[in-house]
């Protein structure tokens, strides 16, 4: 079930300020972009495009292995515009109870957010318009539909390179993570500045053209994000390195790290 249609007052999309989420659909191939997303898109080097089908495709392993290890429980901040499958169609495959919290700040996932919140008839999702720069609201919200007394497994899924360090990118992680019970699970997945430097300044400059600032880490700066937690196998690797079951994805060039963790 949806534990109900969202209720926010309707937000103004600014269609002249191209916007992470709809960048990304649009290399995924999505039709919920507007021209000035698509030139910011167009501009991007190809391996942009492999960037964003790997970085899906890690999310779909990681949380349907979280899934069949037990977790019902997940909380996806950056959850973008709909493109099934969805985290909630992935892990309610394997757990049909399965609970699930979507939260985005583009004002275009609102309008999209009925698409997120048909859930398996045996678990619920809900979707929060709100900014991961608030973690307080957010974990406030999903409170009222996950249950923090038992694991929750917090998805931030190529979000954390559009903070900054002096927005606090690490504070905020601390906060969600700390707001987790024992058992919990942190997955991340962050576009590299280590990895194919020259292709990540590029990318970098591109996106800055279009009015949106990255902020790209070091494998070493990633791993910050993952501080005080267990790192599960394979540990903080490529995005297409990471994987628990056969069959393996296909070995390809990825400059995105990703990794899962366990709160202990």
């Amino acid at each position: 079930m949806a534990t109900g249609t969202p209720d926010l007052p309707s937000a103004h999309i600014d269609t002249s300020q191209a916007h992470p989420a709809r960048v990304y659909d649009w290399l995924l191939g999505g039709k919920d972009n507007y021209p000035v997303d698509e030139a910011v898109g167009r501009n991007l080097p190809p391996e942009a495009h492999d960037g964003a089908r790997q970085n899906r495709a890690f999310m779909h392993r990681a949380v349907a292995w979280l899934a069949a290890q037990g977790m019902d429980q997940f909380l996806d901040i950056g959850t973008g515009i709909p493109t099934e499958p969805n985290l909630h169609q992935v892990v309610q495959r394997v757990r049909p109870a399965a609970r699930v919290v979507y939260t985005d700040n583009d004002p275009i996932v609102l309008r999209h957010a009925e698409a997120l919140l048909v859930s398996h008839p045996e678990g619920a999702t809900d979707y929060i318009q709100a900014d991961v720069r608030r973690p307080e609201e957010i974990i406030e919200h999903a409170r009222k539909v996950l249950d923090f007394s038992r694991p929750v497994a917090l998805s931030l899924i190529a979000l954390m390179h559009f903070i900054t360090d002096e927005q606090g990118a690490y504070g905020i992680v601390r906060d969600l993570v700390s707001a987790l019970p024992s058992g919990s699970h942190l997955v991340l997945s962050h576009a590299s500045s280590d990895l194919y430097p020259e292709l990540s300044d590029r990318v970098t400059d591109e996106y800055a053209r279009g009015g949106i600032r990255l902020a790209f880490r070091t494998r070493a700066e990633v791993a910050r994000f993952f501080e005080g937690l267990d790192l599960v196998e394979p540990g903080l690797v490529t995005a297409v390195e990471w994987f628990r079951s056969a069959p393996a994805p296909q070995r390809e060039d990825c400059g995105i790290y990703a990794g899962v963790a366990r709160v202990p």
